[in-house]
């Protein structure tokens, strides 16, 4: 069992930047795949990035590249999304998932945070 908390999300201008944490608890979380995802009003849940467990490999939507940048300190058990040069498109509630086992840019994964609300104004 993980428990998920993200927190870092608020409301920043166009451009600016946000740095959301996935805090977890429970097992192992150094050998869960994490993912952030981000669902808009009206919009299906869609895949923002994702870092493996074991070679902290990463994966980013063709919206999050050369912008977001995941990364991982297992010791904290922690995991960020660094966003910068926001758009108003990137407002969203913004999720963390972790599995052990999951196709990382898919939403299947056994556990899933609260999410945290990410607004950019224009």
């Amino acid at each position: 069992q993980v428990q998920l908390v993200e927190s870092g999300g608020g409301l920043v201008q166009a451009g600016g930047s946000l740095r959301l944490s996935c805090s977890a608890s429970g097992s192992t979380f150094s050998m869960y795949g994490v993912g952030w995802f981000r669902q808009a009003p009206g919009k299906e849940r869609e895949f923002v990035a994702a870092i493996s467990w074991r070679r902290a490999n990463t994966i980013y939507a063709d919206s999050a590249k050369g912008r977001f940048t995941i990364s991982r300190d297992n010791a904290k058990n922690t995991v960020y999304l660094q966003m910068s040069s926001l758009k108003p498109e990137d407002t969203a509630v913004y999720y963390c998932a972790a599995d052990r086992n999951v196709v990382p840019t898919t939403p299947n994964y056994d556990y899933w945070g609260q999410g945290t609300q990410v607004t950019v104004s224009s």
